[in-house]
């Protein structure tokens, strides 16, 4: 009962994890945030792998998600870091996200909740395919948005990390359990087999 129970808690974590990040990877896309969709490309396919691993029994493909939980968290608290600007990181550098192939930011700074955009006529602070615009009224700042969204992400990839481990490691202890029985031995102990007949003995008699 414990192994379908921590079997499908992870399904769950991972049903959860894989709908926060398709939502991330569309605002993503529409904010040209380059190095952000790679992340979730990658993140997405592990996530897939997990549940398969979870399904199929697959020890590899659970630990290769674990794996890859850490990784994921140490990535989304780069993205907190870089919104808040802690330390040296600053929103200005945003050829960290793009892969300085465009200045597109978050799509949430111009789209937040009761943000008013006004665009600036005749500015020359841009390039000639690019406009610049004031922002203001949001309820929200961008910023906090992103850094809610990768704390969702953090927060859902610690369960699956710890929910990820506690199944590999039932599924394991049922591997070697099923071992020791001779589960997988092919020389392993035989009844002795019953004579189909009865031995004949000579019989010798006085003539």
């Amino acid at each position: 009962m414990g192994k379908c129970d921590g079997r499908c808690t992870l399904l769950v974590i991972c049903s959860l994890q894989l709908v926060a990040a398709l939502q991330r990877q569309v605002f993503d896309f529409l904010g040209y945030q380059w190095a952000p969709i790679l992340a979730n490309f990658l993140h997405i396919m592990s996530v897939i792998l997990g549940m398969f691993g979870t399904v199929q029994f697959r020890f590899r493909y659970l630990i290769f998600y674990a794996v890859w939980l850490v990784l994921w968290v140490g990535w989304n608290s780069f993205i907190i870091c870089f919104y808040l600007e802690v330390g040296n990181l600053s929103q200005d550098r945003h050829f960290l996200m793009t892969f300085n192939t465009s200045l597109h930011r978050s799509w949430w700074m111009e789209h937040g909740p009761g943000c008013l955009v006004t665009p600036v006529l005749d500015s020359h602070m841009a390039p000639d395919d690019h406009h610049v615009i004031t922002v203001s009224g949001c309820l929200l700042d961008y910023q906090y948005i992103e850094v809610l969204s990768s704390a969702i992400q953090v927060f859902l990839a610690l369960f699956g990390f710890v929910y990820a481990c506690y199944v590999s490691k039932v599924f394991q202890d049922d591997e070697d359990s099923f071992d020791f029985i001779g589960g997988f031995d092919s020389y392993g102990y035989q009844p002795p087999q019953k004579s189909s007949h009865l031995q004949l003995q000579p019989l010798y008699t006085a003539g």
